[in-house]
């Protein structure tokens, strides 16, 4: 907004009034402006807009091209010279740098437009006059097809073209896979670990004093009053294998000294056992 049109909206500022509840529409370097400066100055250009960039000078012809429809085929040179021109002008007032190729380029369709202008060489018979245009035509042609080729790319997703999600690669059969333990598994291992305990356990033998006379009079004593005694009902198993053995054996010296009578009624009968019948 130019200087005398901010005036007009702050005429307050123009009077060098200041009111203690105003609002400050500017800060500079920090503090507060509520006045216009008298001698301040806005350029014309001071804003500036461009709509348009372009990334070369082909870039700047086959927009013009194509923004007016023109056929790339039958390029009219003058109309796009004279525009090509415009534009260099405005880019070298601005940065020189920047226009020299575009330079090269407004002498490259200079000497077009020049050479279209003269008559055709002679050719050949039979041979097309030489277009001095194709070889402007050839390189927008190429241009336009790499500039449709990276929009496409530039199209694409990001992952996969600018960067690449991080990985991690290992052998599958670095991990051994354990099958699942049941129950009835964890019985049957228990049961052979304590089937091997028992191979290598170690037994004590401890000798037990024992009387075979002690054990015949237990005997006799059992039959006293008897008539009939199963062989069976005279061993306690309750009492050990030793005792067991020694009530065998005390039977088999009573039997032997006649004290005893051992008899079966036939083969597979019951075994019985009676005191000796003796006369009187």
């Amino acid at each position: 907004m130019p200087a005398e049109q901010l005036l007009e909206a702050h005429p307050e500022a123009s009077a060098g009034a200041v009111d203690a509840d105003a609002v400050a529409f500017a800060r500079l370097y920090g503090e507060p402006l509520f006045a216009l400066p008298a001698d301040l100055y806005i350029p014309p250009d001071a804003l500036e807009v461009i709509l348009e960039a372009f990334e070369g000078p082909l870039d700047l012809l086959l927009y013009l091209i194509r923004k007016q429809n023109f056929n790339i085929l039958d390029i009219p040179m003058v109309e796009l010279t004279r525009q090509y021109l415009s534009y260099v002008e405005e880019v070298r007032s601005r940065n020189l740098e920047l226009a020299a190729e575009y330079l090269l380029m407004a002498a490259m369709l200079i000497e077009i437009k020049s050479r279209m202008l003269l008559p055709p060489r002679k050719q050949a018979a039979g041979e097309e006059p030489e277009d001095p245009r194709a070889e402007l035509v050839r390189r927008l042609l190429e241009y336009e097809q790499i500039k449709l080729a990276a929009a496409h790319l530039g199209e694409l997703p990001q992952q996969g073209r600018d960067f690449f999600p991080a990985r991690a690669w290992f052998e599958p059969g670095a991990l051994p896979r354990f099958a699942d333990v049941h129950a009835a598994d964890l019985q049957a291992a228990w049961r052979d670990i304590l089937a091997r305990a028992r191979l290598v356990q170690h037994h004590k033998i401890s000798r037990a004093q024992l009387s075979v006379r002690a054990y015949m009079s237990r005997v006799l004593k059992a039959l006293q009053g008897q008539r009939f005694v199963t062989f069976e009902s005279l061993f306690e198993p309750a009492e050990g294998s030793a005792v067991l053995v020694v009530t065998f054996v005390a039977l088999l010296e009573l039997a032997k000294e006649t004290l005893i009578e051992i008899t079966q009624a036939e083969a597979f009968a019951p075994i019985y056992v009676r005191l000796a019948y003796r006369p009187a």
